[in-house]
């Protein structure tokens, strides 16, 4: 065995190379998926309201429909789109694509060239507006067209360009301005399109745009742009984009790694930063959760969030470095309650999108509480209630609880059907299903939240109640297979089953999106609770062993008709899906810490890697990249909700995050490399550790964690008394 000492010395960081942390950002990682959604090539300001991605879907190919003034969702809806243009247009043939090439894409500035048209086009974002240019290479009457994609209003007037696209039944207004004076402005006539044409001299090789953007109104937008960019200065706007980029990502400095490494970690710090919006305007905001303008009283309303996938990681990481703003996300989703008489699950800007199953905003809520952010507890809790108590359970439905919801609340599971069995409840979609498991499973974690408000709230007899709730997952355990196994209404579990393939696509009837092997570690805050239903550490981490070595069964090609969300696998683990994120930790619990060094170290490096297919799933805005922020830093929060971090392995060998109170935590890997994964000692502020955890306060306070790195695990650290992580009982 090799052990690389090192001088406790201070560290230069990234001594060898100049670059800024926003050089080290690729975008382009990951825009060819491996079955689902791709990321995408995202030019904008931090958390910002106006987000640019080009008018094509897929990397690979080479035609385009356009350049949005804006993307209001991760997943795309293109609204309003800019075409430049030359030559004689012919309207009859109604809106058409362009072929691209050379194209360029940073978070804070975009180009891409037209062929057919040879127009260079520029792109750089402020928060609420924007700067293009188009450089026309030849003279044929230069053209600039805008287009809404369905329902909208084009006003030329005064010089300038407004109006509104409607976008799920949202207004997005915007007001824009040229550099210079077109010829002509026409309407053109395509069908269901709203267009309009604006015409230049044949002289002019260049035409810049500039443009506000609002969920209020169009002077509104005509405000927003003033106050932001105060010329044409396509270059300058870029400069202090690439500053406010700079400004988010140096909150942590690497030292060390590859430069594939840095790259990657920037960039899923990057994408880290693309959920949630701020959708505040000069004090007020648009809520589409009561279609009324509102006076923000001082505190940002944010939006644009998916809590399913980002309660895991992508909240616990902006709960470390941007605390205020987390705090206005808390309040936002108070006021979404007070607006629509419910908890969101999926917040957009046309209001509660509801998707998946669960409502973890309570997770959201717990984990703050314990980490000391501000908010009104009292009226989260008094959401959160009501909505778990009165709303349906059933996923992808949005409405009051109903027979389904009135069992889960009597028996304590959700009840599943048997294979074949009718459908009798119409509010269950036909694809999504049940989700029996995965519902039960959901729901006992989201009442351990929302018992932490109670207790914090010394609400007695609630705490008791959603504490006794929060171990229902008991009940569909199945203790002679030892997995979670559905139950149906007479409380027998569905047989025959079988664990991988049972449930339609994504197991949805019984789980969501990912099957049994996946939900069988779905306790995120009883986990000593978990080992002890498998029977102890033995059998748990014997089963824990052979998820990642059980086989497909099945050639590829019919696993993925089945799971096509399983991407990322190792044998029935899924590191393509959020899910999984928690479950490479857990040998930490179970006194085989040096298995989770193996396990971490091995997913990043197969599954997050610098190229076009370097994300392994469905990235989720932010979700998937949080958890490669906090495992290559070398430590990770399995339960959100107990401020708690359990060490895996860090990529780097010193790494800094710069708290927002001033302070700073280093964590020093000395001889951290590809092949020296293995922790031999710990020190925590220069004293002998030997915990496989530390706490939300240990980063607060600042300090170091030091780790001594080697090439073989040394199975005797981290196994002692209290070395083990604590879940629950370290709030309970």
């Amino acid at each position: 065995m090799r052990v690389f000492l090192f001088a406790c010395g201070v560290f230069a960081l990234d001594a060898q190379s100049e670059n800024a942390p926003v050089d080290y950002v690729n975008t382009r990682i990951g825009n060819i998926s491996h079955l689902l959604v791709p990321t995408f090539p995202t030019t904008h300001q931090p958390n910002s309201m106006l987000r640019m991605i080009p008018g094509h879907h897929d990397f690979v190919t080479d035609r385009m429909r356009g350049l949005p003034l804006n993307v209001p969702s991760h997943r795309r809806g293109d609204v309003l789109l800019l075409m430049p243009y030359c030559g004689n247009l012919d309207v009859s043939k109604g809106a058409f694509d362009y072929r691209y090439d050379h194209e360029i894409s940073k978070p804070y500035f975009y180009s891409v060239f037209l062929d057919d048209y040879e127009i260079e086009a520029r792109f750089a974002p402020m928060k609420k507006s924007a700067i293009y240019s188009f450089a026309f290479e030849k003279e044929d009457n230069p053209q600039i067209i805008l287009r809404t994609n369905a329902k909208g209003d084009l006003i030329w007037a005064n010089k300038a360009l407004s109006g509104y696209e409607i976008y799920n039944g949202i207004k997005h207004y915007f007001y824009l301005e040229f550099d210079q004076d077109p010829l002509s402005v026409s309407s053109l006539d395509w069908e269901k399109i709203c267009a309009k044409s604006i015409s230049f001299d044949s002289s002019v090789k260049e035409i810049k745009v500039r443009y506000g953007i609002s969920y209020i109104s169009v002077e509104q937008a005509r405000k927003n742009l003033r106050e932001e960019i105060a010329d044409f200065d396509l270059d300058r706007v870029a400069g202090q984009a690439k500053q406010e980029w700079n400004k988010a990502l140096s909150k942590i400095v690497i030292d060390g790694g590859t430069e594939d490494q840095k790259t990657v970690f920037y960039t899923s710090l990057y994408r880290a930063h693309e959920r949630m919006i701020n959708i505040s305007e000069d004090g007020k905001y648009f809520s589409g959760y009561d279609g009324k303008v509102h006076e923000d009283g001082g505190v940002d309303f944010w939006v644009d969030d998916w809590v399913w996938d980002t309660y895991l990681a992508l909240h616990p990481l902006q709960a470390l470095l941007n605390p205020k703003a987390q705090e206005q996300k808390l309040s936002s989703y108070i006021r979404m309650y007070e607006q629509s008489g419910w908890m969101p699950t999926f917040p957009c800007v046309f209001g509660d999108a509801h998707c998946m199953n669960g409502n973890h905003v309570a997770g959201v809520f717990a984990d703050a509480l314990h980490k000391g952010l501000q908010f009104d507890v009292e009226k989260a809790f008094e959401g959160m209630r009501h909505t778990v108590m009165n709303e349906s359970m059933i996923p992808w439905y949005l409405g009051p609880k109903t027979e389904l919801d009135d069992f889960y609340h009597e028996h304590g599971w959700f009840p599943a059907l048997h294979p074949g069995e009718k459908e009798v409840f119409p509010m269950v979609g036909p694809f999504e299903q049940r989700q029996a498991v995965a519902v039960t499973t959901a729901a006992s974690y989201d009442d351990w939240c929302i018992a932490q408000l109670a207790k914090y709230l010394k609400k007695e007899t609630e705490y008791d109640f959603f504490n006794k709730r929060s171990y229902n997952y008991r009940k569909v355990f199945n203790k002679e297979t030892n997995f979670f196994h559905p139950k149906d209404k007479d409380g027998n579990f569905i047989e025959p089953f079988d664990y991988i393939f049972s449930g339609g696509i994504g197991s949805r009837a019984y789980y969501d999106e990912n099957n049994a092997w996946t939900y069988n570690w779905d306790v995120h805050h009883h986990i000593q609770d978990l080992i002890d239903l498998f029977g102890g550490e033995e059998p748990f981490t014997e089963k824990l062993d052979q998820l990642f070595v059980e086989s497909m069964k099945r050639s590829k090609w019919q696993y993925y008709a089945v799971h096509p969300d399983a991407t990322g696998n190792v044998g029935q683990f899924v590191m393509g899906n959020e899910p999984s994120f928690h479950i490479p930790y857990l040998y930490n619990y179970a006194g085989q810490p040096w298995k989770t060094q193996k396990r971490i170290r091995m997913l990043m490096e197969s599954w997050f890697r610098n190229d076009l297919m370097g994300i392994c799933g469905d990235e989720d805005g932010g979700g998937m990249s949080a958890f490669y922020v906090f495992s290559a830093l070398g430590f990770y929060p399995v339960s959100p909700g107990v401020p708690v971090y359990t060490i895996g392995s860090p990529l780097f060998e010193r790494s800094e995050i710069r708290l927002a109170n001033g302070k700073v935590f280093t964590v020093i890997a000395h001889g951290a490399s590809w092949e020296n994964k293995y922790i031999q000692s710990a020190k925590l502020n220069g004293v002998e550790y030997d915990k496989t955890w530390f706490t939300h306060e240990n980063i607060m306070e600042g300090g170091t964690l030091e780790l001594l790195m080697g090439n073989r695990p040394n199975k005797g650290w981290g196994i002692g008394e209290g070395a083990t992580p604590p879940s629950s009982e370290f709030v309970d």
